[in-house]
C-alpha cells in the first residue's frame, strides 16, 4: 500500500518541492485556523479551496497509491510533508475522517478491486463521509456479542438491528458495519458490510453528551437491503477485517498528542495565567515540574512512535498500536487537566462574555477527553491485548 522508503538527497528534494507547493497553494488566511479535532473545517470560503487543492495533489491521503487518488508517497515523505505543513500553519482537512484513517487502509488491504475503485477515490477526494457501525447497546467491549443480523436473501442481505456511538452518522454517506451472518458461532459468525446510509430503513438519532457537543448517534436498521457486492472479505470472516480496521484506528489516534502540539504551546498558555518569576521561569514550581514531565513524556512518545513506524517496515500496524493508543489517551487528558488548573476559574467558563475562545474550549476539551480512554477500544481492553499479544502472558482461567 505504501511506497518504498526515501532517504538522503531524494528526501531533501521532496522537502523543497513540498515547501514550494505549499507556498503556492495554501491560503495564508487559513494559517493556524485548522480544526483542533479534525472533525470539521473552519467556516471560511478558503477552506473548500484548500481541501480541493490538497486532494487534487493526492496529499490528503499521501501514502495511498496514485491509482486510487492518493499521493504515492513513502512514510518518510509523508512525515516531511506534515512537517512542512506545520511550519506554515496548514492542516489536512480530510486526515481525521473515518474514511481516511480507518476504512481506506482496510479496504486497500481486504477489498476487491471493484470495491477499491468505487470507494477509495471519493474518500481521497474528500467527497464521501463514513461512519462506524461496531458497538451495540449490549456489545461494547465484548464486541463479538453483537446481534445486528444480516440475513442472506439471494442477491442481497437484509439487515436488522441497532448500533450505538456511531460517530458522525447524522452526516455520513456510508457506514462500515459488523453484522452477524451466522447466529450459531460468535467470532466466526460475523461479516463486514458497507451500508449506504441513504438506504430505506436506516434511522439515525443523535446523542447529546456532557461536553455540550457530540458526534455520537444511535443508528437503527430495519429491513435494510445491502447488495452482496458490499461484503468486504469472506462471509463470516468479518472479525478478522474488523480487528484490522481497529488497528488502523488506534494507529491514527496516536496522532492526538501531536495534534495538540499544533495548537498554541501549552507552556505559553500556562505562563499567561500563572506568570513568571524573576528568573523567567513559571512562578508555580510544582506546575512547572509537571509541565516539564509532560513535555518529556510527549517527546518520548513521539520518538517511540517513529521507532515503531520504522520497525513495521511497511507491513501495516501491529499490536504496538495498543501501547501507543493508551499512552496517547493519557497525554491528551493530562494536557487538558494542566490547562484547566492553570486557567483556574477562567477555564471553567461554559458560554457568555468574560471568557476568551480558548477559555471556553478548555472545560469542553477536558470533558471530551474523558472519552479518549474508552473509544477505539477501552484502556482496559488495550491492556489485555498488550498482555496477550506483546508480553505473551497466559490468559486467566
Amino acid at each position: 500500500m505504501q511506497a518504498p522508503l526515501s532517504t538522503g538527497d531524494a528526501l531533501e528534494a521532496f522537502r523543497l518541492e513540498a515547501r514550494a507547493w505549499l507556498q503556492d497553494n495554501f491560503p495564508s488566511a487559513l494559517a493556524g485556523r485548522g480544526p483542533q479535532s479534525g472533525e470539521a473545517e473552519p467556516d471560511q470560503p478558503a477552506s473548500g479551496l484548500w481541501r480541493s487543492r490538497l486532494c487534487a495533489q493526492g496529499w490528503g491521503t499521501p501514502t495511498w497509491p496514485k491509482a486510487y487518488g492518493g499521493g504515492g508517497l513513502s512514510r518518510q515523505e509523508a512525515r516531511t510533508l506534515r512537517e512542512e505543513m506545520r511550519k506554515v500553519g496548514a492542516w489536512n482537512p480530510i486526515g481525521w475522517s473515518m474514511g481516511v484513517r480507518m476504512l481506506g487502509p482496510t479496504l486497500l488491504e481486504y477489498g476487491t478491486e471493484a470495491q477499491k475503485l468505487r470507494h477509495i477515490p471519493p474518500i481521497a477526494r474528500g467527497e464521501t463521509r463514513w461512519c462506524q457501525g461496531y458497538s451495540e447497546p449490549n456489545a461494547g467491549s465484548d464486541l463479538a456479542s453483537l446481534q445486528t443480523r444480516a440475513e442472506d436473501r439471494g442477491d442481497h442481505f437484509l439487515v436488522n438491528g441497532q448500533k450505538i456511538w456511531t460517530s458522525g452518522a447524522q452526516y455520513a454517506d456510508w457506514c462500515f458495519c459488523l453484522v452477524r451472518t451466522d447466529p450459531t458461532r460468535k467470532h466466526d459468525g460475523i461479516s463486514f458490510l458497507l451500508i449506504d446510509m441513504r438506504s430505506p430503513g436506516v434511522e439515525v438519532r443523535p446523542i447529546l453528551l456532557i461536553a455540550g457537543r457530540s458526534p455520537f448517534c444511535e443508528t437503527f436498521f430495519t429491513d435494510v437491503k445491502v447488495p452482496k457486492e458490499n461484503l468486504v472479505g469472506a462471509l463470516n470472516g468479518g472479525w478478522t477485517v474488523g480487528k484490522r480496521l481497529l488497528q488502523y484506528e488506534r494507529q491514527r489516534n496516536e496522532d492526538a498528542p501531536r495534534r495538540a502540539t499544533e495548537q498554541r504551546p501549552i507552556e505559553e498558555v500556562v505562563a499567561e495565567y500563572v506568570g513568571r518569576d524573576a528568573e523567567g521561569r513559571l512562578a508555580d514550581s510544582d506546575l512547572r515540574m509537571r509541565l516539564v514531565r509532560h513535555a518529556m513524556e510527549r517527546q518520548a512518545f513521539d520518538l517511540t512512535l517513529q521507532r515503531t513506524t520504522a520497525e513495521a517496515s511497511g507491513g501495516g500496524p501491529t499490536a504496538a498500536t495498543s501501547i501507543l493508543k493508551n499512552v496517547s489517551s493519557l497525554l491528551v487528558q493530562e494536557r487538558a487537566e494542566l490547562l484547566m488548573e492553570a486557567m483556574g476559574l477562567q477555564g471553567l467558563g461554559w458560554d457568555g462574555e468574560g471568557f476568551t475562545a480558548e477559555e471556553l474550549a478548555c472545560v469542553r476539551e477536558w470533558l471530551s477527553g474523558k472519552a479518549n480512554t474508552i473509544f477505539a477500544g477501552s484502556y482496559e481492553i488495550q491492556n489485555n491485548i498488550i498482555a496477550k499479544r506483546i508480553l505473551g502472558l497466559p490468559q486467566a482461567l
